[in-house]
């Protein structure tokens, strides 16, 4: 007995020394490796293949998704998984399986373990929260009392879905399953619940716990354009379109109208804000050609982008680094923490998403601040999960981190830019194009 135990603990030891060896072997990333004189296609797979490993080699092992980052921060823990990070997630491994990074079964698969995670996990009227833990499907709170529902997070993460159910239409169990378990998640949201008792207005959370106390009516004009438009498009559980007119609509920073840099901003607070108002609501909700009473989305977000980097050129707090080939404010990490960075709150913070995402947008641009960013900053920014969240030359501050909000508009944006393929899924849905109609929108998509 007392040999085997000790022939058992031998090789446990040689085990162990083998495994260590083994990790021993595997260099840690070194951005100074990277393929260097890369023409600009092959530049925007790099960036968008690298990328997409932080939705699939660092998804969470039980759920299959998205961490909200790649850093534990704020003693939140690992298990943290986001619903809106989530989604953009699923469009980034519609965009992996479209271009054979990986295979289409290998995606559908993995999309249909998510599925069946989030069928079973916390939902509050049919609406996910802001996080969950990946392990157990049950609710993280993200605030002291947002411990329910969150209905812009659900928003995004329903529009992955139906890219995901609209590209997997194969006849075949993998497949169908997947498209049957995503309409179920879509069909069982209550977007009318949101209306706190038939108000014309979306309300942001509802709790069991706290009920309506966050009290966050969704006026515009910011991320949550998709919110309204799925809560239009919806067959079961659909909002009036004075929901959209007289809530959205309705606000003392809806329209705007004034001209800044030279460009006309239709929509939204002076300077436009963060950059990620025009990226989140649009990557399956296309811009091109979307109209209504209020606006010419193609313009608003355009003219944003442009505005944005006029603003960061002009450089009032003069600041290190800013110029044409390093520009672009929006949320992210900072040397002080999270912020919402924009031309009212420049901390001297660059966010590669916001130029990369901006590519539709402005591909001269935001090519020459993608060269910036790899070619010049590699060494400090490149990383295995693509650029880092963001920098500051001012400060020689250069994150470590990698949010998922902010990785998955890279991959998708750019994807848009080069084929459009997420916005012809998105906007093919039939549900969608008949929320668009009823609100009075128009698009080159609607038949």
């Amino acid at each position: 007995m007392k040999k085997q135990t000790a022939f058992l603990l031998i090789c446990f030891v040689f085990c162990s020394l083998f495994s260590f060896a083994q990790k021993a072997k595997t260099p840690a990333f070194n951005p100074a490796n990277r393929p260097k004189n890369l023409s600009d296609s092959a530049l925007l797979e790099l960036v968008q293949k690298q990328t997409f490993r932080y939705f699939w080699d660092f998804a969470h092992p039980v759920s299959g998704m998205a961490r909200e980052r790649s850093n534990t921060a704020f003693e939140y823990g690992g298990e943290v998984v986001t619903t809106g990070g989530t989604g953009f997630g699923v469009m980034s491994i519609v965009v992996a399986a479209n271009r054979g990074w990986i295979t289409r079964d290998t995606a559908a698969k993995h999309l249909l373990k998510m599925v069946k995670f989030l069928w079973k996990a916390d939902a509050f009227h049919g609406v996910f929260p802001h996080w969950l833990n990946g392990e157990t499907g049950k609710v993280i709170r993200f605030s002291r009392k947002d411990d329910g529902g969150d209905l812009v997070e659900h928003s995004f993460l329903l529009q992955g879905l139906l890219c995901a159910r609209q590209y997997f239409n194969a006849d075949n169990n993998t497949e169908r399953e997947l498209r049957n378990r995503i309409n179920w998640i879509w069909s069982e949201t209550e977007w009318n619940w949101y209306t706190k008792g038939g108000e014309e207005v979306l309300y942001w959370h509802w709790s069991p716990n706290n009920d309506w106390a966050m009290n966050f009516p969704l006026r515009g004009y910011n991320e949550a354009l998709i919110t309204y438009v799925l809560a239009a498009s919806a067959e079961r559980y659909p909002v009036p379109t004075a929901v959209y007119h007289r809530g959205w609509a309705q606000s003392n920073f809806f329209k705007n109208g004034k001209t800044f840099y030279g460009h006309v901003l239709p929509l939204g607070f002076d300077y436009g804000g963060p950059l990620f108002f025009s990226h989140y609501s649009f990557l399956g909700l296309s811009p091109k050609g979307l109209k209504d009473q209020y606006a010419d989305y193609w313009q608003q977000n355009t003219n944003h982008t442009l505005i944005n980097r006029a603003y960061v050129l002009e450089n009032p707090k003069k600041y290190k680094g800013y110029g044409p080939n390093s520009w672009g404010l929006s949320a992210s990490d900072s040397y002080v923490g999270y912020a919402a960075h924009s031309p009212s709150e420049d901390l001297g913070v660059i966010t590669p998403t916001a130029a990369l995402s901006s590519f539709p947008y402005t591909p001269e641009y935001s090519m020459q601040a993608l060269k910036y960013f790899y070619n010049e900053l590699g060494d400090k920014i490149w990383s295995e999960y693509g650029f880092v969240d963001a920098f500051s030359e001012e400060k020689n501050w250069y994150a470590k981190s990698h949010l998922a909000i902010d990785q998955g508009p890279i991959i998708v944006m750019i994807e848009n830019y080069r084929t459009g393929l997420l916005w012809d899924l998105f906007m093919s849905a039939p549900e969608v194009q008949g929320g668009l109609k009823k609100l009075g929108f128009q698009s080159p998509y609607l038949k």
